[in-house]
């Protein structure tokens, strides 16, 4: 306490201190007049008798003060000081160091919500979820997230030994109000017990509990936070709100708190739902639900899976789905359940840009130490400009180890400033990354606040930051001779190569690293490009994808296909649209369904579509042989369908394909049926436009046995959004209960590119800015060697070195780091970019065009940055070279 109170009124505790001696000797005398002395003579005796008041005032100091965090906080004073006088230097370092640590913890905290977050829930490490070992290889029906059926559920549930409570859920979107006024909300469907499990508390009324699980339809709902707020203006729910949600009247009862926002990281969710009870709802095809629970005491997630596997024979014996044939029924019978962890929740976001976020983070990892060597030289060359200082320190006492604290606090201080910038660069880059991965009208939410992981990440790269650029100048800067260093101030005629050899290793570091990231943001690029450049074998420019949704119109299921096709005749008869056609799966963006078929001998699976006439020349898909389909095609006809290039290669290879008989494998709700093949169209990426074109088989719309109270068309016109304008005045003239969603083709295409769109883009923004810091750098380094060499040049001007002799000696030791940094380079990015071919298309990780390109670029920005201070010295007058100190 002592030490605080001189801490913070340290001017007033040393004047007391002064007044106290004066008082001392004051006394002492008076005492000695007293006795007999003048007072000059006493004053003297008093003064030899008490001995030096500075010496005793100094020693009383240091008993009052803690000299470590004195010594600190005077270290950081001079730092600062130096820092301030040296403002070109620090506005460098903060811009580099922010740069770099916000670069480094915005892609963290997007790794960190994406993959390490909790869910925010009680005890979310206790949490497990039951899946289907290898999955369901695509039976039946599969939702997002739906790893098991509703039957299934109700088995586990009965059966399990593992759990002590248990819930299901699932995800999808949904239909908000009535008619054309209808709009999406993000559903959350659950069973009774879900916010129970959970711990999860209300933030007003109450949530869904087992009593709300019964026959449909239901009645309560519970709203998000989100929702509350946004869209029903956080309203009392006493005054009880009601909502048309899923075509039925439903009251909000609750709203969930603002923490909660689902199980799907990247998603919140609008309404939640409780699941209720029908014969459509309890199919044993529909794979729609995740199964989730909390283990009991002393169950591992082993435990829990062994206990499932043994399980599974006699719960998957009991769910066996009607309908289908019986290899079909033998590979259900096999499935095996286990268990594992669910505390971080579930997304497809997650496997999506997981390894993409790490190479990001590699990137800017790579950046930051390219930039720490950047700062290293600009220190390295400080320290030896300080040499003298240091020397003088030395000379007066100072430790070498007291010279380096010093030091290093200026490193310190410039970590600690640097990371609180980057700490606003990183909120900053996070929202960019957020809203970077999020399609057109569908934002991914995600936490970017920061927590103790991205504190700690930010701390410990200020740290290891501090550590590399700060460490070797301050060594560096004290290993030196006093003597040595202040004679003639320190200055010598000539400077050995051994004196940058430092700098040298650390701008051979910088091209090396430069080199790797030039390779990688030019691959990431190049396939970006392809990727938008690729053609489909389709159409994309002046396609419209339009749903229309007419089940509020209480039409009986048999005049589904009747209205649908009412639908598609009105869209074509509007002006500017020049064609149009309805598809059971949109191309590239809709998923897809397979079918197991028969051809002949041959068993194996197609993708199969159902679509109407029309259908090829709206999408300009060419038909090499045949015919395509007509409206005498109908659902009495006999069954005719078109098949791609690559179904022929598979099935066909060497006969003629057209009359032949290919035969569906029956599913639940699509009966065995047989189809002749009556024309073949070209190969089009229909499903994911990396991968080879599978086989396809499309069938007429009208011999569809699904019906469904919705179409979606495809519509071709060449003006664009004033036509489709048109088409949405003529529907909502027309049909009032019909819901109306559109969207550009090219724009779902674009939108399902975004991760290659990020790495891309990120990729080559970190790519040049590593070439940038590495040509500063160099600039950097070649300057400062040039000026060590002042006098040494001078003297070889004076004795008859020529301009270019000059200019020729200094771009050759440029060019030697170059080639040195640009071997060790490629060797490196051979074996780091092997890591990324996964996420390439058209390019071999290797490609060679790619590292030409790269080593050109980094070898002109570097003969560039050299030439400048090369050129200054071939211009230096020998005389005022040889005058300079």
């Amino acid at each position: 306490m002592n030490w605080l109170r001189q801490m913070f009124s340290r001017r007033q505790r040393y004047e007391e201190l002064s007044e106290e001696i004066r008082e001392h000797l004051d006394e002492r005398v008076e005492e000695l007049v007293a006795s007999g002395m003048s007072t000059g003579e006493a004053t003297h005796a008093a003064s030899r008798e008490f001995g030096n008041v500075t010496l005793v005032q100094q020693d009383s100091r240091e008993v009052w003060r803690w000299s470590s965090i004195e010594d600190a906080l005077t270290d950081l004073r001079y730092a600062a000081r130096t820092l301030r006088a040296n403002p070109g230097f620090t506005a460098v370092a903060l811009l580099t160091l922010s740069l770099g640590l916000g670069a480094n913890s915005a892609i963290f905290q997007l790794l960190d919500a994406v993959r390490l977050r909790s869910l925010p829930v009680q005890d979310p490490q206790q949490l497990a979820e039951v899946h289907i070992v290898g999955g369901n290889h695509g039976m039946g029906l599969n939702q997002d997230y739906g790893e098991l059926t509703r039957p299934l559920w109700r088995e586990i549930r009965n059966k399990q030994h593992a759990f002590s409570a248990m819930f299901a859920w699932n995800v999808n979107q949904r239909y908000l109000g009535q008619g054309s006024q209808m709009r999406r909300f993000n559903g959350l469907w659950v069973s009774g017990d879900f916010f129970n499990v959970l711990g999860v508390r209300p933030w007003r009324g109450r949530l869904l509990m087992p009593q709300d699980e019964h026959a449909c339809p239901v009645s309560q709902v519970v709203v998000s936070h989100s929702y509350w707020q946004s869209e029903l203006g956080g309203r009392d729910l006493g005054t009880g709100i009601k909502l048309v949600a899923n075509n039925d009247l439903v009251e909000v009862v609750g709203v969930a708190p603002p923490q909660f926002l689902g199980m799907v990281v990247g998603q919140n969710f609008d309404i939640a739902l409780p699941f209720c009870h029908s014969d459509e709802e309890l199919r044993r095809d529909v794979f729609e639900v995740s199964v989730m629970g909390r283990l009991k005491p002393g169950w591992t997630m082993q435990r829990a899976s062994a206990d499932l596997n043994a399980l599974s024979p006699g719960i998957f014996e009991a769910t066996i789905p009607p309908g289908h044939d019986p290899r079909n029924v033998n590979t259900y019978k096999k499935f095996t359940l286990a268990a594992r962890p669910a505390g971080s929740g579930v997304s497809s976001f997650r496997e999506k840009y997981d390894t993409p976020l790490r190479l990001l983070l590699g990137i800017t990892g790579l950046v930051l130490l390219i930039a720490c060597a950047n700062l290293a030289n600009l220190m390295l060359a400080k320290a030896s400009a300080r040499q003298r200082e240091m020397a003088v320190r030395l000379a007066l006492g100072a430790s070498r180890s007291r010279l380096v604290r010093q030091l290093l606090t200026e490193s310190v201080l410039l970590a600690t400033m640097g990371t609180a910038l980057g700490i606003a660069v990183a909120k900053f880059l996070s929202r960019v990354l957020v809203s970077s991965v999020s399609p057109a009208g569908s934002p991914v939410i995600l936490p970017t606040e920061l927590d103790w992981r991205v504190l700690l990440f930010m701390t410990s790269a200020a740290v290891l930051t501090c550590v590399i650029f700060g460490v070797i100048p301050a060594l560096r800067a004290v290993h030196v001779a006093p003597v040595s260093a202040m004679k003639a101030g320190g200055g010598r005629t000539t400077v050995g190569r051994e004196q940058f050899l430092w700098q040298r290793l650390l701008v051979v570091a910088q091209l090396s690293v430069s080199l790797v990231l030039l390779v990688g943001a030019l691959l990431f690029v190049r396939s970006f490009r392809n990727l938008m450049n690729l053609d489909p074998g389709m159409r994309q420019d002046g396609i419209t994808v339009a749903f229309l949704g007419f089940w509020q119109s209480n039409l009986a299921p048999a005049r589904w296909a009747d209205r649908g096709r009412e639908l598609l005749d009105e869209v074509r008869s509007v002006p500017g649209v020049v064609n149009a056609a309805s598809t059971t799966r949109v191309p590239l963006v809709g998923g897809s369904w397979e079918h197991g078929i028969r051809v002949g001998s041959i068993e194996d699976s197609s993708k199969f579509t159902w679509v109407s006439p029309g259908y090829f020349a709206t999408m300009a898909i060419p038909m090499l042989r045949g015919r395509g389909f007509s409206d005498t095609d109908l659902a009495s006809s006999p069954r005719v369908a078109v098949v791609n290039e690559m179904f022929v290669k598979r099935f066909l290879p060497d006969t003629d394909p057209i009359g032949k008989t290919l035969r569906t494998v029956a599913e639940p709700g699509y009966p065995a049926t047989s189809y002749e093949i009556v024309g073949i169209i070209s190969d089009t990426r229909y499903d994911d436009p990396r991968a080879t074109p599978p086989p396809m088989a499309f069938a007429p719309v009208s011999q569809c046995p699904g019906a469904a109270p919705f179409i979606h068309l495809m519509i071709h016109s060449q003006s664009g959004p004033p036509t489709i304008n048109a088409v949405k005045r003529m529907i909502s003239a027309r049909h009032r209960d019909v819901l109306m969603e559109f969207s550009d083709f090219q724009q779902q295409i674009h939108d399902g590119l975004i991760a290659e769109r990020l790495m891309a883009m990120l990729a080559g923004f970190f790519g040049l800015l590593a070439a940038l810091l590495a040509t500063i750098g160099l600039y950097g380094v070649i300057s400062y060697i040039v000026q060590m060499r002042w006098n040494e040049i001078g003297i070889r001007m004076a004795l008859g070195a020529s301009r270019s002799e000059v200019l020729r000696n200094i771009l050759r030791d440029t060019a030697l780091l170059l080639a040195i940094g640009m071997t060790f380079g490629t060797g490196l990015a051979l074996i780091v970019t092997r890591s990324a071919a996964t996420l390439l298309y058209g390019l071999q990780s290797n490609d060679a065009l790619t590292f030409g390109a790269a080593g050109a670029i980094l070898a002109a920005a570097a003969l560039f940055a050299c030439y400048v201070p090369a050129l200054r010295a071939s211009r230096l007058d020998p005389m005022v070279a040889l005058r300079y100190e």
